[in-house]
């Protein structure tokens, strides 16, 4: 049987490596030197009851295979250069500081459509073309003006369809530092999903210029631009086409929202 030969076969090898031995070791001093070598013998033993080839049974081959196994790298815990490049590069990714909406402007026809006219200039920079009268009617815009920037945003939603557009009030006299940095994120995360922002203003305030701006009974504006991380902000103000358009530090513009909202 095939068990039976197996058990000769390593009785056989058995009995030439002991006559091996005994032929070659004759001395304490030349067994020493023989020590490893018997060793590795007795290892070559070993790979001989497995399949293997003649050279891997052979003490040389199976040194050579234990050193190969001790010094081969593992690809397991070597991190990958080509990855870690990406990461790398990936990291030092940076959005754009500056973005800039298209406006089909027009100026308001009377003094009290400011807040249609922001809306349909915010509206143009989406690419929906509405008329004034049409979105004067939706906001129940009367002589008294827009009540308020929760009409703007309800405007900007009906025509856009769904509620991507919300309110956001800043309600004091003055806006506070979270309320100008709040400002700013919103102004930039609107503009990057190519909407422009309308806000409701009072007061004065002056652009990147110097130049003076003032409503002292409350004005809309839409917002279609940033620069700077957002730090500045462009204007389309619909009060006057001859100062149609302007850069403000967007902290100047919070405080000229202060006590009302704006749709972002």
């Amino acid at each position: 049987m095939r068990h039976d030969n197996d058990v000769n076969a390593m009785t056989t090898i058995r009995a030439k490596a002991f006559n091996f031995v005994r032929a070659h070791i004759l001395s304490p001093r030349r067994a020493a030197s023989y020590g490893l070598l018997a060793v590795v013998g007795a290892g070559a033993l070993a790979l001989s009851a497995a399949p293997a080839t003649t050279e891997a049974a052979t003490p040389a081959a199976a040194a050579s295979v234990a050193t190969a196994a001790m010094t081969a790298p593992s690809k397991q815990s070597t991190p990958s250069k080509k990855a870690d490049t990406k990461k790398a590069a990936t990291s030092t990714t940076k959005r754009a500081t500056y973005k800039v909406l298209k406006v089909n402007y027009q100026s308001q026809p009377n003094f009290y459509w400011c807040g249609p006219a922001a809306t349909r200039n915010a509206l143009s920079a989406m690419g929906h073309n509405v008329t004034m009268a049409s979105l004067a009617k939706t906001m129940g815009t009367t002589e008294a003006g827009t009540d308020s920037a929760y009409e703007i945003t309800s405007a900007l939603n009906k025509i856009m369809g769904g509620n991507k557009y919300r309110t956001t009030e800043i309600p004091k006299s003055s806006a506070t530092s979270k309320q100008a940095d709040t400002l700013k994120k919103d102004i930039v995360a609107t503009i990057d999903d190519n909407r422009a922002v309308v806000a409701n203003v009072a007061g004065t305030a002056r652009d990147a210029n110097g130049g003076a701006h003032s409503y002292e009974g409350g004005h809309y504006i839409a917002v279609h631009g940033y620069r700077n991380d957002g730090r500045q902000v462009e204007i389309a103000d619909s009060a006057d086409p001859n100062s149609a358009s302007y850069w403000i530090n967007t902290t100047d513009l919070a405080n000229w929202i202060a006590t009302r909202g704006y749709s972002h």
